[in-house]
């Protein structure tokens, strides 16, 4: 899978970042690190990454302000941050930054690994969602075109990151119909009832959080609904004429 990736390491603390860099390179990935977020900043935009790892904390630029950047000129680029700061508000903040995943400092290196190879089997991969998936959802009065991901109403269109893709296709899937979040846990952030608690509970605010957004994104057709099922997932409602 990674045939010489080029991954965008941002860490301050120098020592840590020569440690990951190695890792990383023994993994067969190519690194460039820089230890302030100015730095990182330019050299994202001098080259093409296929991962940005990304310290919060850090000199010149933290690493909020980057993945806005970042996420600027590239919505599909996978983000992981690596730092100290494991509040439940410091976590949402970094997703709503763009993040695809949030690890807090200590970790141990296999961790790091596991989640960095499951964030690339599904941007490299194209994940298997469900038979039912199609390449684009006419939702209500929206067109949503899932190859380029794009999510249109009128003369509006936005770009969707991957993950928000992912997860709007899988409501169309469904729509009408209950989307178990234990399924869009396993399909899209490969959590299974064989994985830590710990894990899936993190995920699951983390799908929280993109929910939120997709209902954002939905809400200039007030027939177009993304409900919670108490206890069970979410149900996206679409009118019977668009579905």
């Amino acid at each position: 899978m990674n045939e010489q990736l080029r991954i965008l390491l941002c860490e301050d603390d120098e020592n840590l970042g020569n440690i990951l860099r190695e890792l990383l390179a023994s993994k067969g990935f190519s690194v460039d690190l820089h230890t302030d977020g100015e730095a990182g900043r330019k050299a994202f935009m001098s080259h093409t990454y296929d991962l940005c790892l990304l310290d919060i904390m850090m000199p010149k630029r933290d690493g909020l302000t980057l993945a806005k950047d970042i996420r600027s000129v590239n919505a599909d680029v996978p983000i992981i941050f690596l730092t100290a700061m494991g509040m439940r508000e410091n976590v949402l903040e970094g997703f709503r930054a763009g993040a695809d995943d949030y690890i807090t400092k200590p970790f141990s290196l296999e961790e790091l690994m596991l989640r960095i190879e499951a964030i690339l089997r599904r941007t490299h991969n194209h994940i298997d969602r469900t038979p039912e998936t199609q390449a684009v959802y006419q939702i209500g009065n929206y067109t949503f075109d899932t190859m380029s991901q794009r999510l249109t109403i009128g003369d509006s269109s936005q770009r969707l990151t991957t993950k928000e893709n992912e997860l709007l296709s899988l409501l169309c899937a469904f729509a009408n119909h209950t989307l178990e979040r234990s399924h869009a846990l396993q399909v899209i952030w490969g959590i299974s009832d064989d994985n830590v608690d710990a894990d899936q509970s993190f995920s699951q605010r983390s799908m929280d959080v993109y929910v939120t957004k997709l209902r954002r994104m939905l809400r200039q057709d007030p027939r177009v609904e993304i409900k919670n099922v108490h206890g069970k997932g979410y149900k996206l409602i679409i009118p019977s004429e668009a579905h």
